[in-house]
């Protein structure tokens, strides 16, 4: 290779770098892009060093490839040793490998990696033998040989692909692409001229777009059948011209929580993608209950999910059961049986779980056999209906539907069998002609039975997008967890304010413009844009995002200081008698604007009285340096009064404790200007007030190497005070629940349901300030 003086780095040291990048098959360009990035130039000559140790020789182009990769994309440089090794011995050999490696690791975070889960997870030792995949092209060909004579060289090639990868994970793909190319050359010869004709293009299509009566509108016959994976089958374009006739090209979206628990903070993210991509595209969005579990479902999480999602400021299109389908989800089930695609297996739960469970016996079982299974003549747990397909995550034959003999809270016990999530959410979505199914990452392992389901039975079929889901740190959010949480006294129940369940986040007094707010910038998308084009912008992405709880406290100060007015409150007070009050037998009224960078909303009249009520935290009657607020000789302005209050004495209890100061006052324009402005109350409410910090101790409390006694072990002793005779200026006299005000100088609270006519509960939703202590 000629060295090229003009893009070749000039000192030693780079040069020697520069040397080695090429070395192993960078281009030029690509060297001198490496060298400006001093951090990934450094890792990647520390990996290729190592190899070449490992090795004894140079590094060759692949694996070269590879240490690239490892450098650009490895997070935490301490496990660079541990990822070189496995290249350098070719146990990673392709990218795939790479990116299941990364991710373990990233998951994975504390050594050392236990190498046998590593080894499995990562597909280590996993040969692929070039006949295994000749025969699975043979067999993605052979399935779709109609469509590929009628389509030739125009059927999507990736379809053939997609489902070659599924049955054999860690294949090689640039090996499947060309018996991919082999076989269909085979099957159709060389392309033809019509082949190579380019098809003319119409306009760009999006997944809706507005016509001339502003009605949102999906172009042509809808565009499924262009999703990556999605699977076209003879009758596809039939059944979506059919569903465009229904809907008249409307975008549809779903929203299908289980009516067993709580919504939870990921739950809102849910909600906004699903609601909010719908209208971004003047469509709809259904709240569809997914009640196929009876036995852990009541009616008071029905009620609980369909208030977060209008008090998130959603209005469902219609509100629908899966329950509501049960018929026809059973003939379906019968059909599905009938033509082969669905048999009652006897195989134990425990079994039949995790992957590459044992194949079934009773697989090939006579139909009517498999027909019996809602006459009642099994026990729970002895049979099930399974589908006969292989799922992205290896799973094979998943499970249609169980017996339970369980009355159901809306169909009684006119069932004794129900389906499954696998069964159900696709067919739901048919029936409700839904265009778009969005869900968290974690179901793109269902993508192919989703799809596989609705062809098998003939049947239109929507479109599975995956999105990456949102976690937060220093809680839980697991139904079960919470429970136990519940159960062990640690929190109240599902709406205890130290939670992250939505009910708990109103309860605290979160705004849900907050919580919207933190989903925009969690994605890096500007707070002041279009909310619903962040929606349909970050809508099909896979990234999860993990938070720290401050970045949503920011979010909220930021909303409730143009929402929550002003008051004064005092939580631990010190009595103060003014001396020299002005007008001693009459009460003055003091006008406090509710937002004083905005006086245009209004004021509130507050009572100034000889007697008010000032912070203790207020008052040192021998003050540390740098002290500014109220100690003996050194006087202090009591906020929008005019007036300056300096100690005149002091008195105490028996045992030394001040118990009340005595002062006297001058308006502010004929005294010094003191050094600090209090806040204070004067004849006051007595009320209520709760202060909350995080639940738990650690980041993960979830994590048995974070905290080894488990997440019940690491609940923060004083994540709770109860301050019960607050006194509260007169202001918020008659507030409503959850109403929202600053304490001036102590932080936002709301209105707490068990507030009474007799006295006020507040629970603070966030102090003014973020602690650093926290960050």
């Amino acid at each position: 290779m000629v060295f090229c003086m003009q893009c070749a780095p000039q000192d030693s040291s780079s040069k020697d770098a520069w040397d080695l990048f090429v070395s192993i098959g960078l281009s030029e360009s690509k060297a001198r892009e490496t060298l400006r990035n001093e951090a990934l130039s450094t890792l990647l000559r520390e990996a290729i060093i190592q190899t070449q140790r490992i090795l004894g020789s140079t590094v060759d182009k692949t694996i070269g490839t590879l240490l690239y990769n490892v450098a650009s994309r490895l997070k935490d440089p301490k496990h660079l040793g541990f990822l070189v090794g496995h290249v350098a011995a070719k146990k990673i050999v392709t990218d795939l490998q790479l990116s299941a490696a990364l991710e373990y690791i990233k998951s994975h975070p504390v050594e050392p990696i236990d190498a046998a889960d590593f080894a499995k997870e990562c597909g280590i030792g996993v040969v692929v033998t070039p006949e295994q995949i000749e025969e699975a092209v043979e067999a993605a060909i052979s399935k779709h040989r109609a469509q590929l004579l009628s389509e030739r060289y125009r059927f999507n090639m990736g379809v053939l692909m997609g489902e070659v990868r599924s049955k054999l994970k860690w294949a090689d793909g640039k090996i499947i692409k060309n018996e991919v190319d082999l076989q269909v050359l085979h099957l159709l010869g060389p392309k033809t001229e019509a082949d190579l004709e380019k098809k003319l293009k119409g306009p760009k299509s999006r997944a809706a777009e507005p016509d001339k009566k502003g009605k949102s509108v999906v172009v042509e016959n809808g565009e499924n059948y262009k999703t990556e994976g999605y699977v076209v089958t003879p009758n596809t374009m039939n059944l979506l011209k059919q569903h465009v006739e229904i809907t008249g090209g409307q975008v549809r979206t779903r929203f299908p929580p289980e009516p067993n628990g709580i919504l939870h903070i990921g739950h809102a993210k849910a909600i906004n993608f699903n609601f909010g991509f719908a209208k971004a595209n003047g469509g709809v969005c259904f709240l569809r209950y997914d009640d196929t579990n009876p036995e852990k479902e009541e009616e008071k999480y029905f009620t609980a999910i369909r208030d977060m999602v209008e008090w998130l400021g959603y209005t469902p299109y219609a509100v629908t059961h899966a329950s509501d389908y049960f018929g026809q989800l059973y003939t379906w089930a019968v059909d599905l049986i009938r033509r082969g695609h669905a048999y009652v297996c006897h195989q134990k739960v425990e079994e039949i779980k995790g992957h590459n469970p044992p194949p079934s016996p009773w697989r090939d079982r006579p139909v009517e056999e498999s027909l019996d299974m809602r006459k009642g003549k099994f026990e729970e747990g002895e049979a099930t209906l399974r589908m006969k397909l292989v799922m992205e995550d290896g799973k094979m034959d998943p499970v249609a539907y169980r017996i339970k003999y369980t009355p159901h809270h809306r169909t009684g016990d006119q069932w004794c069998i129900y389906p499954t999530y696998d069964y159900t959410h696709c067919l739901c979505d048919s029936i409700e002609n839904i265009t778009h199914s969005l869900c968290t990452k974690e179901f793109q392992a269902r993508r192919s039975s989703y799809f596989w389901l609705c062809n098998a039975l003939d049947i239109y079929c929507p479109v599975q997008w995956e999105y990456g889901r949102l976690n937060l740190l220093y809680t839980v959010v697991s139904k079960r967890k919470i429970i136990r949480l519940v159960e062990a006294g640690a929190v109240r129940d599902w709406d205890d304010p130290r939670l992250f369940t939505l009910t708990a986040l109103r309860r605290r007094g979160f705004p849900p413009e907050a919580i919207q707010q933190l989903l925009c910038q969690v994605s890096q998308w500007s707070s002041k844009g279009n909310f619903f084009s962040f929606c349909l912008w970050v809508g099909v992405t896979v990234a999860q995002s993990t938070i720290e709880p401050h970045l949503l406290e920011a979010c909220v100060r930021e909303v409730l200081n143009e929402q929550a007015p002003r008051a004064m409150a005092v939580l631990e007070p010190l009595r103060v008698t003014i001396t020299n009050f002005p007008t001693p037998h009459k009460v003055m009224e003091v006008l406090v604007p509710n937002f004083p960078a905005d006086e245009t909303k209004g004021f509130h009249k507050v009572p100034f009285q000889p007697t008010v009520y000032i912070e203790q935290s207020d008052f040192r009657e021998v003050p540390d340096k740098g002290y500014k607020r109220l100690a003996p000789g050194q006087p202090v302005g009591l906020r929008h009064t005019g007036y300056v209050i300096t100690v005149q004495n002091i008195i105490k209890d028996a045992r030394g404790h001040v118990q009340e100061l005595e002062v006297t006052c001058t308006k502010s324009e004929a005294a010094e200007k003191p050094r600090a402005f209090i806040h204070w109350v004067s004849d006051p409410l007595v009320c209520e007030v709760r202060q909350y910090e995080r639940l738990f101790l650690h980041k993960n409390p979830e994590d048995p190497t974070e905290v080894p006694g488990g997440f019940l072990s690491d609940v923060n002793p004083d994540s709770l005070c109860v301050i019960e005779e607050a006194l509260v200026d007169r202001s918020v006299c008659g507030a409503k629940l959850f109403a929202k005000f600053q304490f001036e100088r102590l932080g936002y609270f709301s209105v707490d349901p068990d507030s009474t006519e007799a006295k006020l509960v507040f629970n603070r939703t966030v102090t003014l300030k973020e602690d650093p202590g926290k960050v």
